[in-house]
């Protein structure tokens, strides 16, 4: 894969946490060039429970870098299919990545988004290379800029908790309908994330922040 959130986020734990590196940035040569993680320290609050098997653990972010991804204009002769495939009957707006080719839809409302109950089967018949973005707005009460979820069948993943990816447009998207550069995202899935996300115009690049933790250790014997 040219990129993939998941992955690069958990090596750049795996190293920092198990002290693997003596640094506090790591740089990871991939498909989509050389990708960034670092350490960002924070200050504990009181009711922050950051620990694992009851031990204290250093607190900080992991921020990723990666590439931006602009949207263009999609052919509105196939938006039927992705229509039927959302189970909705409008959309604000629709556009499609120009790097991973993923449908990226704007529905009304961050309810609509959270609430989306999409046919599978039908989103493989979607044009696009890999899966389909769905945005919406927050509402200024939720403390977030903006709702979404990412849904990717066509490689055999229904939806994903949180693709970090899929930020790389969301970020560009909405820096030009909300007129700023640094966002906090809501991922809608049923297990849910948020996101501190920062685009950098003049590199075009978008900067994702967030936290890891380990939920499983092995042994592998060769």
């Amino acid at each position: 894969m040219e990129l993939c959130g998941h992955a690069t986020l958990a090596a750049a734990h795996t190293l920092f946490s198990t002290d693997l590196v003596n640094s506090n940035t790591v740089e990871f040569a991939t498909l989509s060039g050389i990708l960034t993680a670092k350490k960002v320290p924070y200050v504990k609050t009181m009711n922050d429970s950051n620990s694992q098997n009851g031990e204290a653990q250093e607190c900080y972010f992991i921020e990723l870098d990666f590439p931006a991804a602009p949207t263009a204009d999609l052919n509105f002769s196939e938006v039927s299919l992705i229509l039927k495939a959302l189970g909705v009957s409008s959309v604000v707006d629709m556009k499609i990545t120009t790097t991973c080719e993923d449908i990226f839809v704007v529905l009304p409302s961050a309810k609509s988004v959270a609430d989306l109950q999409p046919k599978f089967d039908e989103m493989k018949k979607c044009p696009g290379r890999r899966g389909i973005i769905v945005s919406g707005l927050a509402p200024p009460e939720s403390g977030f800029d903006f709702y979404s979820r990412f849904f990717c069948p066509k490689f055999g993943v229904n939806e994903d908790p949180v693709c970090g990816s899929a930020y790389c447009a969301l970020a560009t998207y909405w820096r030009q309908k909300l007129g700023k550069c640094d966002f906090v995202a809501y991922a809608a899935s049923p297990r849910s994330g948020i996101l501190n996300i920062h685009l950098d115009e003049q590199n075009q690049r978008v900067q994702l922040r967030g936290k890891a933790i380990t939920v499983m250790q092995g042994s592998l014997l060769v």
